[in-house]
């Protein structure tokens, strides 16, 4: 009896170190292999910047305060040609009268009007289409009506990605900073998707952007039919997209603080879970590797600290475990706080061992929750 208690007592101990050693080595990859790219990522040096004229794509609906508010300062960037294109989506508020205010201001803003219409499909996809087929630059930037650019420099740091062969350039929108446990939350969560899809396209995997900050040419949209192969559901413009994009145009990255993309972040944890239940609606359509790569990280930190707490508990002695995981979280929080600190997040940098644990345990949480919830359509 007491071997065989023995027996089993070992080969738990040894599931439990197999386990360990592969899901160490798992966080060490993506540490040291995928994220230090981003970490350490220096800004390239421009030899007589290639200023192409720009189109500005905003799709907008209801939005008439966040227009007032936001649209002065995107309008007014110093850049030398540009055009600004708001598609006005079945508005009912009074966003038509702000546009045409503005419109007689500034000369470079040309609206267009989608009257309500109940067989127009919701989303953002048809005015997106429609405002990029009005384009009359080959050169497309796309935000949204209530983001707010950090610099009169947004469309020059943005533009200047486009040289060579890059036809699609991968922006970053951060949240607004407000006080609250769920704006530090829904902040992490947006860095961490931006680390995440910013690192991965780095090392030649990327799989989305981010629609209120992202950049493509007519010529990359073209290639793939525009959003024909996923235009049966509302999300899908900013990941499905640039999935078939990136096969067949060149791409890169802009991180550059000037050129980000500010959003408030949402005030309602049911308004977030509607966002996100939205976000997830493609999450099928990845590939089976895209997948893998986006779930294997909280997966494997997860079974990383329940078998190092199980070992803990079973094993006489734990110094090299105990070695083992404080060297992986210091690389952890060296190259994480890194990489958020180049998204401009220092505040969630100093902590980020901590958020980057919870989040792993809730984003599984967080996606069962918004998978059953009612998604926004816009």
């Amino acid at each position: 009896m007491n071997f065989l208690q023995q027996y089993i007592s070992q080969n738990i101990e040894a599931l439990f170190f197999g386990v360990y050693l592969i899901t160490f080595s798992i966080q060490l990859y993506f540490i040291i292999i995928v994220q230090r790219k981003l970490a350490f990522l220096k800004p390239a040096k421009i030899n007589g910047q290639m200023k192409v004229p720009v189109s500005i794509i905003i799709a907008a609906r209801n939005e008439s305060d966040k227009l007032f508010r936001n649209l002065p300062k995107i309008l007014t960037q110093k850049y030398d040609a540009f055009e600004v294109i708001v598609v006005n989506h079945q508005s009912i508020d009074n966003s038509k009268d702000i546009l045409e205010t503005f419109s007689k201001q500034y000369d470079h803003l040309k609206i267009v009007e989608l009257a309500e219409d109940k067989h127009l499909r919701t989303g953002k996809k048809l005015p997106l289409t429609i405002g990029l087929k009005a384009a009359k630059y080959e050169h497309l930037i796309f935000t949204d009506a209530d983001c707010t650019p950090n610099s009169d420099r947004w469309i020059e740091k943005i533009s200047n990605k486009f040289k060579g062969d890059k036809e699609i350039v991968l922006g970053y929108g951060p949240m607004l900073e407000s006080p609250g446990l769920l704006n530090k939350l829904i902040r992490f969560d947006t860095a961490w998707i931006g680390i995440n899809y910013l690192s991965m396209a780095l090392n030649n995997q990327p799989y989305m952007g981010v629609g209120r900050n992202l950049a493509y040419t007519k010529s990359a949209f073209f290639s793939v039919n525009g959003f024909k192969s996923h235009y049966s559901i509302p999300s899908g413009d900013d990941d499905l997209f640039i999935q078939e994009a990136v096969k067949k145009k060149g791409y890169t990255i802009q991180i550059s603080p000037d050129s980000f993309m500010y959003s408030p972040a949402k005030t309602t944890i049911n308004d977030w879970l509607k966002q996100k239940a939205r976000h997830y609606q493609t999450t099928p359509r990845y590939t089976f590797i895209k997948k893998l790569l986006l779930a294997i990280y909280p997966i494997s930190l997860v079974l990383t600290w329940i078998c190092f707490v199980s070992l803990i508990l079973l094993v006489d002695q734990d110094l090299y475990l105990t070695l083992s995981i404080v060297v992986l979280y210091a690389l952890k929080w060296w190259i994480g706080a890194r990489c958020l600190i180049k998204l401009q997040e220092k505040n969630l940098a100093l902590f980020f061992p901590f958020w980057d644990l919870f989040y792993a345990v809730f984003i599984p949480l967080l996606f069962l929750i918004a998978k059953n919830k009612k998604s926004a359509t816009w």
